[in-house]
């Protein structure tokens, strides 16, 4: 599933593209997704992009129009075609943008359970307005996240990924993060201390940066916008390694199901606190 390093890497795909450009028209070959497509895409021929940025998980194409809102779901991707060069329309090619130069941002989607949605101004969207902080933001700090984790007894692996908390934090990068933090996934949040806070905030913002510098991880489903895979994947420590020997200290990783997500962490180096 496209995480936020995934999505960060098809802003900074699709952006040279796109940017400055004006909609001629944008094809819609299949309606329903996770949400019915927004009927207003359909009357944002003309309309000129002024930025494309990322919010959470969602891509947000800014135009002068309104705000078109992109999700990736579970196994979407964008690609960059032009009109010279456009290859046969795929079986999961759902949602085309146009532009008047010829390019065209194709979405696929085999799995259907993404979202393309319009709003006015996309911080106003209801989807968007109980998000919580950037984690590569200045306001994700170990402060905020040690007061927030006060008397909170769900798993610290559940709060790191609740997005009320923090945005973004999805299951790969959650174990790794946990990993390198020492800290087991299990953990009652409100067990956590202030220096282990400082190191978790600091290594979630350490991960996200070098997968978004390496294009994410591809896993199954996820490819860049120029049809790369994420190479994130090469540098995983215990994410999806269960039986196998722990980089760090040789124990067998192991895993177990946290918050219904498979969750995978080292016994020896990521030890509950009794």
């Amino acid at each position: 599933m496209p995480e936020l390093p995934e999505v960060e890497t098809s802003v900074r795909g699709v952006s040279p593209y796109l940017v400055g450009q004006t909609i001629k028209q944008i094809i819609i070959r299949q309606k329903q997704l996770r949400w019915l497509v927004s009927d207003q895409l359909s009357a944002m021929d003309g309309a000129n992009i002024l930025n494309i940025y990322r919010r959470a998980k969602y891509l947000i194409i800014h135009t002068d129009k309104g705000d078109i809102l992109i999700h990736l779901g579970m196994s979407g991707s964008l690609g960059i075609l032009n009109t010279e060069t456009e290859k046969e329309i795929g079986k999961h090619d759902h949602v085309d943008l146009v532009t008047t130069n010829g390019t065209i941002l194709r979405y696929n989607d085999p799995r259907k359970f993404g979202a393309w949605l319009w709003a006015n101004k996309a911080e106003e969207a209801e989807l968007l307005k109980k998000l919580g902080l950037e984690p590569l933001s200045d306001e994700f700090n170990a402060d905020y996240l040690y007061k927030q984790s006060r008397n909170k007894t769900v798993a610290i692996k559940n709060f790191i990924m609740n997005n009320a908390v923090v945005v973004g934090v999805g299951n790969i990068y959650a174990c790794e993060s946990l990993f390198m933090a020492g800290l087991h996934p299990d953990m009652a949040t409100q067990n956590l201390k202030p220096k282990q806070a400082e190191r978790l905030v600091k290594v979630i913002k350490d991960v996200l940066t070098k997968a978004i510098i390496q294009g994410g991880t591809t896993l199954k489903d996820f490819i860049q916008p120029d049809g790369k895979p994420g190479y994130f994947a090469q540098v995983l420590k215990v994410y999806g390694r269960k039986g196998q020997e722990c980089y760090d200290c040789g124990s067998i990783i192991e895993s177990k199901v946290i918050g219904q997500r498979n969750s995978f962490y080292c016994p020896k180096c990521q030890k509950l606190p009794r």
